[in-house]
């Protein structure tokens, strides 16, 4: 600031001065300029100085003659970059689209999370419903981006739910004997109120032999409308034709994905967990009589947690009064409990 001031004041005293006395002042300030360059080739300058010589560039056409600290280029590379680029990158302006703010952006994702089949219009709608002004291009931008991982497993849940009043799933599991054979335990289960709809045991499980406990499980017209199984290669091309003769649409899950056959695969864990790990099958009549039990327990006695702590037959409550009685199950694996009337 006490540079400029001086500048200025000496700028006005020399307005008063005589022209050939300005002229022997200026040779002299030359000379003397000359010769601190030869000590100071490179003097160091300050931002003021940069930008009295980029000021007298724009409105001084001689100011080439009177530079000698610098050369003239590097005036001109001051204007262009140091100080013109420099001011504009301090003014914060908003350059481009409106940026989406994280709670649109959260509410798009869960949009698409929970409406799989909605598209780009039917969110924008919805978003203009809750007071958002956001493009449906921006919309259609965002969905792109949307998480897809859980998307498939709350589409075969929702179908699950849906139908499961009309849903039936069939499955193999294997146990071994005490003579270090295996048998094929073969169970159809309904999604309703889990209850075994079958349930039969053999050494060699073919397709055709599937095909015939299926006739016997559903007579008369008693089949679910959708039946649930695995890519399995017992059941070969014989079953799914078989499933559809009898009016029932057959169900194939993906490859490698028992989850989608959870029911099924929940009485497996829980057949095996609640008998099947405590005892040593001798041969087919002596696992069967087991698994017939076993069912029994299953359907008036165990209470479920996917059926409210009730069983799949409906088991009424006992009264608040009475002795409580014991009732053995399973050879003494299990036991139901009851009060007196």
């Amino acid at each position: 600031m006490i540079d400029a001031m001086a500048l200025l004041v000496g700028a006005i005293l020399r307005l008063f001065l005589a022209r050939q006395r300005l002229l022997l002042e200026n040779l002299a300030l030359r000379q003397q300029l000359a010769t601190l360059k030869r000590r100071h080739p490179r003097p160091r300058l300050s931002a003021f100085d940069r930008l009295f010589w980029v000021l007298a560039r724009r409105f001084w056409s001689g100011w080439k003659q009177s530079l000698m600290m610098v050369s003239p280029e590097t005036v001109v590379r001051w204007h262009r970059f140091r100080l013109y680029w420099r001011a504009i990158s301090r003014v914060r302006r908003t350059v481009g689209r409106k940026p989406v703010s994280q709670e649109v952006r959260g509410l798009i994702f869960r949009m698409v999370a929970e409406n799989p089949t909605s598209g780009a219009p039917r969110i924008h709608g919805e978003l203009r419903m809750l007071g958002f002004d956001v493009s449906e291009r921006t919309i259609s931008r965002w969905m792109k981006r949307a998480p897809r991982d859980p998307e498939p497993a709350k589409r075969w849940l929702t179908f699950l739910r849906n139908h499961k009043e009309a849903i039936a799933a069939m499955d193999f599991f294997t146990v071994p004997t005490a003579t270090f054979s295996v048998l094929y335990c073969f169970f159809i289960i309904s999604h309703h109120r889990r209850r075994i709809l079958y349930v039969y045991i053999s050494k060699y499980p073919t397709s055709l032999w599937i095909v015939q406990q299926l006739r016997e499980a559903f007579p008369y017209g008693s089949a679910p409308h959708y039946l649930i199984f695995d890519r399995d290669g017992k059941y070969g091309t014989e079953v799914p034709t078989a499933v559809r003769s009898m009016s029932v649409t057959p169900v194939r899950t993906s490859v490698a994905s028992p989850w989608q056959n959870g029911v099924a695969e929940r009485w497996i864990g829980s057949a095996r967990r609640d008998l099947l790990d405590h005892m040593i099958a001798l041969n087919e009549k002596h696992l069967m009589r087991l698994l017939s039990s076993y069912v029994r327990y299953y359907h008036e006695d165990r209470t479920h947690l996917g059926l409210a702590k009730q069983t799949p037959a409906g088991r009424t409550p006992s009264t608040a009064f009475g002795r409580i009685l014991t009732h053995s199950r399973l050879g003494g694996l299990h036991h139901r409990y009851d009060r007196a009337a």
